[in-house]
């Protein structure tokens, strides 16, 4: 009787032990789950304002093509204001839209001279 008791007294010790064991595995579990919640917390927080400054982007993007697009449309109507290419016979100088008379270019030239 008094084996049965010693080896009792030992199981009962070995089971203790166990015991504690696992709830030093189980304390040492949640202190790691509660570090990685809180790593998930603040990568949820990150992702969050990452999403908001992809949203911002986005929108400055569309703001900008529209932007774009206004000024395509601006340039095209003022391209559409401007003479045509002169034909092949015609002068290309500007100059010769002034239509000035041969004695207004001397005279021009002259004045030139005296200012020279």
């Amino acid at each position: 009787m008094l084996n049965e008791l010693e080896t009792l007294s030992q199981n009962i010790g070995r089971l203790i032990e166990i015991n504690r064991l696992h709830h030093e595995a189980r304390q040492a579990l949640e202190a790691q789950l509660a570090q990685l919640q809180s790593q998930c917390d603040a990568t949820c927080a990150e992702l969050e304002q990452v999403r908001e400054e992809r949203n911002a982007l986005q929108a400055e993007r569309d703001a900008l093509s529209a932007k774009i697009d206004d000024a395509q449309v601006r340039l095209n109507a003022i391209l559409e204001k401007l003479p045509r290419a002169r034909a092949q016979g015609e002068p290309d100088n500007q100059l010769d839209l002034l239509e000035q008379s041969p004695s207004a270019a001397e005279s021009n030239a002259a004045r030139h001279g005296e200012n020279a």
